[in-house]
């Protein structure tokens, strides 16, 4: 208890500046989230488009045009080199159709007439392309495959089939019951808690540790007749106290901004997750401050680990946006797993054993890190005590 209650001392000289810190970074997380907040709403929007005719507006000409006037904004521009050009390059259309001279007709004798076509090359323009092309396809089945010797006395009924398939509709029903749009920013928001965690324990427990590692405390506590081990795990429990602590706060914020979406099985797994990654973290903390004498080398360790790992492992840009290599290197990173698993439990549509079974194993993986750290700090003290 010597050791703890040590501890709970300095910690009382660090309470401003713990309190400042901790403050900060919560709101920094909070607001982190609000700005990487992403909609999964999809909004159909129609291209623009320019169709410059040069066959006759009857028959099969007439319905494509038609069915493009449907499905796209089209637009009314000058018919010249200059405006069109100038309407492509300022987005006032994104994609221009160019039909030639006896379309019908080509088509009709079981031609392929070729459509040029000038494109911005978005979405919008793809968009308009597969329209086309459509519309195209269909005309040439219906007068090759069924009407092939009298397609021009059957070309209304082609029209009529053309136009019965391209009406037809896919009813598209969503049945996940998950609140997609909270539980993203829920992953979005203990994502980031990787960097703020990180920075907050690393920061704290290595300053108020600095203080243990001082020569004349040190030299006090290795003649004393405390084990190392038990000292070692006496500190190790005080760190966690702070350190649960912070994560404490981090749940009760993250109540305050979710509320429902907390209050779930979801909730509950972003709880567990991170309370693993707490303690991974308390072990890294430890480590270092075994290995760092110095308190004015603790700002540069905390940006060296916290923004390194961030960067690398998804805290700031989402993992699907990183080059393979940079996965591949943050593999051997605790972060990683912790980052891995927000992204899995956003995605749990069914809790079962299945779904939940890549999670455990990923908080596993963290455990072995944390476990791993612990040895290497107590290598290291033992080291030390042993060279005097």
């Amino acid at each position: 208890m010597t050791v703890f209650k040590t501890f709970l001392k300095v910690l009382n000289r660090y309470k401003g500046m713990v309190i400042l810190y901790t403050v900060m970074l919560i709101v920094f997380g909070g607001l982190n989230m609000k700005s990487n907040n992403q909609t999964t709403d999809f909004i159909a929007t129609k291209p623009s488009v320019l169709i410059i005719n040069n066959d006759e507006n009857v028959g099969l000409t007439k319905g494509l045009i038609d069915y493009i006037s449907e499905n796209s904004d089209v637009k009314n521009i000058e018919n010249n080199d200059d405006s069109i050009n100038d309407a492509l390059f300022y987005r006032e259309v994104n994609y221009i159709i160019y039909i030639p001279e006896n379309f019908r007709k080509d088509i009709l004798s079981g031609k392929n007439p070729e459509i040029l076509v000038k494109s911005t090359g978005d979405y919008q323009a793809n968009l308009a392309e597969m329209m086309v092309e459509k519309y195209v396809k269909l005309a040439n089945v219906y007068i090759k495959g069924l009407y092939e010797n009298e397609s021009v006395e059957k070309e209304s009924e082609i029209i009529e089939k053309i136009k019965n398939v391209l009406n037809q509709n896919t009813e598209i029903q969503i049945t996940t019951k998950l609140d997609t749009t909270n539980l993203a920013k829920l992953s979005r928001y203990y994502s980031f808690a990787n960097y703020t965690l990180l920075a907050g324990v690393i920061f704290v427990i290595c300053t108020i540790l600095s203080s243990f590692r001082n020569e004349m405390v040190n030299k006090r506590t290795i003649i004393s007749s405390t084990n190392y081990k038990k000292h070692n795990l006496q500190l190790m429990l005080a760190n966690s106290l702070f350190a649960i602590c912070l994560w404490g706060l981090y749940i009760i914020v993250s109540f305050i901004l979710f509320g429902s979406a907390m209050c779930s099985l979801h909730g509950l797994l972003y709880g567990i997750n991170s309370f693993v990654f707490v303690l991974c973290t308390v072990s890294i903390a430890f480590l270092i401050s075994s290995l760092v004498k110095s308190k004015g080398a603790i700002n540069g360790i905390v940006n060296v680990v916290a923004l390194g790992s961030s960067f690398l492992c998804g805290s700031f840009v989402p993992t699907q946006w990183l080059p393979d290599y940079v996965i591949k290197i943050a593999h051997i990173l605790p972060s990683y797993w912790f980052i891995h698993n927000n992204e899995l439990i956003q995605n749990i549509e069914v809790v079962n054993f299945d779904s939940l079974k890549i999670v455990f194993i990923n908080m596993g993986i963290v455990v072995l890190f944390t476990i791993g750290y612990v040895v290497c700090s107590n290598l290291v003290v033992r080291r030390k005590r042993v060279l005097g």
